[in-house]
């Protein structure tokens, strides 16, 4: 399992949203920095939202349908 990033945030709670549509939708999905953007610093380090390569695209496309 190789996770790569399909969204940055540099608000925590956009990142946080974004982890639980693609959890909800049965896609693993796991939030690296989160609290780093959590403390008002995502700017300078965002929240990364990584998933399994084999489910990136399809990640991508739910993340899209609710931007």
């Amino acid at each position: 399992m190789a996770l790569i990033t399909i969204a940055e945030f540099p608000d925590g709670i956009a990142a946080d949203l974004a982890l639980l549509q693609l959890k909800s939708a049965g896609i693993p999905a796991y939030l690296f920095d989160g609290g780093m953007a959590s403390l008002g610093l995502g700017m300078m380090t965002p929240a990364r939202l990584m998933v399994d390569e084999d489910d990136a695209e399809r990640g991508r496309l739910l993340l899209q349908d609710i931007a």
